[in-house]
């Protein structure tokens, strides 16, 4: 019997503003966030217990990282089965009760869905290896005979985006593309079948109250149907990343969303060449939001900041669609360790940033602090990394042995990959597990295991419970934030005027009514322009005088 579709849905914020495009989105590492079973994993029993903790930080929703079934290969990013919760993470049932409970402290939730590829574990793709060469089932992923002599070597020469080529060869001889790990092979977005299965699933969770979903891999989809090689590409269109053809699928995602209550939306990982070409996936008619990556990769720089502010603004305006801001998540440094330091070179879109020397951390987090000002006082939507509000930085030195991701693996051990911001954060007390998992009973006969990944021996002061009450700490500063962008009229869906008179390293902007946002990336005192007040700053100010590297919201 088909299932009724829950009516469980937070209210769009007014008549005529949906809430995703002002909304303030906190990413959930479902793996690193809270353990409510004492395996050492997060779980959603760890996300229900600390909702009210989500809610006195004042966030409007949650993104949630795969819960999927899954076998594990890429952490959740393999799924076996799209319509059920992995065991180490709960069950349908638990999920509908997050739902439900977070729906009742006024936060909606956003699941995230990967169509890109599934696990190689997925029914389908079994069926395709059972079934052989030339197979109706095998169509539905893309299998190619080989080149060279017996077909040894493999169809063309793309790579994984994991190191290691793009292509597994199977015993009947064929290949599979697999853009990520051999475990996730890709699918083939030109078969029916395929569309018409995502559509079921976004329906799936819908009737169950979700909100809107983070689209993983966005941008790649589609690949071009003559696979051609790489070096043989001549401009025009990339074979794989971010083709037009894309754009049809998400009018069609856009069509069954709007099927719901509620203001149900998308948010796009897409990684374009230009601000114009992200542009393209938030048109009126396709997906309704998408990650602002030019942002996150742009370093400490008042005049690049601002150009890439205003070229986000200016783009996304020119398809009616809002601005998202993001400083980290769960693929990259985390922006505390990365504001402390230079990177080694230019950081460009599907390549991994680059460090150079150790990170000085005090500077990076009195920048990563000014950022969070910067970030929130911006026109459109913004996104906060779990563990952003703790000003945690990277965990950089994590031995080579517990290293999980695959990318350690497929990269010949010469990329230590993601784990490094992955680390569970932590909520109270002196030692790990630091309040992540629940502490055993005394003379329990099964101990409470450890975290998937070990924390740092120093993060005692930076735990929810020692920065809780402290006005100096950077949670009371995320909290102060977000309380006041909720609270202030000019910290909606609107434009600023940037103060054109600000020195070179400073960023001004106005906001109607009455609010000034100040930046200091400059290395003087900056006086403050003339005001009524402070409502807030990153950091001390003294005869009004902002120090560099701090930021402030003023009332003019």
């Amino acid at each position: 019997m088909k299932r009724p579709r829950s009516n469980n849905t937070v209210p769009a914020t007014t008549a005529t503003t949906p809430w995703w495009r002002t909304a303030v989105i906190y990413q959930v590492y479902i793996r690193s966030f809270a353990d409510g079973d004492g395996d050492g994993v997060g779980d959603i029993a760890g996300i229900r217990s600390r909702l009210p903790y989500l809610k006195s930080l004042g966030v409007d929703a949650l993104w949630i990282n795969p819960w999927y079934r899954s076998p594990m290969a890429d952490h959740g990013y393999d799924v076996a089965d799209y319509r059920e919760i992995d065991p180490l993470f709960g069950s349908v049932a638990e999920a509908e009760r997050l739902i439900e409970e977070a729906h009742a402290h006024g936060i909606r939730i956003i699941a995230d869905i990967v169509p890109n590829h599934s696990s190689d574990r997925h029914a389908w793709f079994q069926d395709a290896l059972d079934s052989g060469p030339g197979s109706p089932a095998r169509t539905r992923y893309i299998f190619r005979p080989g080149r060279g002599p017996e077909g040894a070597l493999p169809p063309n020469d793309w790579d994984s985006r994991f190191g290691g080529p793009a292509w597994t060869r199977v015993p009947d001889g064929e290949w599979y593309l697999h853009l990520f790990t051999p475990q996730q092979p890709d699918l083939n977005w030109q078969h029916r079948d395929v569309r018409a299965e995502f559509e079921s699933v976004l329906r799936f969770w819908f009737d169950r109250g979700v909100d809107g979903f983070r689209v993983d891999v966005a941008h790649g989809l589609v690949k071009d149907p003559e696979l051609p090689d790489l070096a043989d590409r001549e401009g025009g269109a990339h074979p794989f990343w971010d083709r037009d053809e894309v754009h049809d699928i998400y009018r069609s995602w856009r069509k069954v969303a709007d099927e719901y209550p509620g203001d149900r939306s998308f948010v796009a990982e897409a990684w374009t060449d230009t601000p114009e070409r992200l542009a393209a996936y938030v048109r009126e008619d396709g997906l309704h939001t998408a990650f602002n990556f030019d942002f996150l990769m742009t370093e400490w720089d008042a005049k690049d900041l601002r150009a890439v502010i205003d070229d986000t603004l200016t783009t996304f305006g020119s398809v009616g669609a809002p601005a998202t801001w993001v400083m980290s998540n769960h693929d990259v440094m985390r922006h505390a360790s990365r504001y402390g330091r230079e990177a080694a070179k230019k950081w460009v879109a599907n390549e991994s940033y680059v460090p150079a020397g150790p990170a000085d951390l005090e500077l990076g987090t009195r920048r990563a602090r000014a950022a969070a000002l910067l970030t929130l006082a911006l026109p459109g939507g913004a996104y906060v990394y779990q563990g952003e509000e703790l000003g945690l930085p990277e965990v950089e030195d994590l031995p080579e042995s517990v290293l999980q991701d695959p990318v350690w693996e497929r990269s010949g051990h010469t990329e230590r990959g993601r784990d490094g911001c992955r680390v569970p954060i932590p909520w109270s007390g002196r030692t790990a597990p630091y309040g992540f998992s629940p502490q055993a009973p005394a003379g329990a006969e099964d101990a409470t295991a450890a975290p998937w990944l070990p924390q740092p021996a120093d993060w005692a002061p930076r735990t929810v419970e020692a920065q809780s009450g402290d006005p100096d700490s950077v949670l009371e500063l995320y909290r102060a934030t977000l309380c006041l962008r909720r609270e202030h009229p000019a910290l909606g869906d609107s434009t600023l005027t940037w103060l054109d008179d600000a020195p070179a390293g400073v960023l001004a902007f106005h906001r109607k009514p009455g609010f000034l946002c100040v930046v200091n990336l400059s290395t003087e005192p900056y006086h403050l322009p003339e005001h009524t007040s402070i409502l807030l700053a990153s950091g001390p100010v003294e005869d009004d005088r902002l120090a560099p590297d701090q930021a402030a919201w003023l009332t003019v």
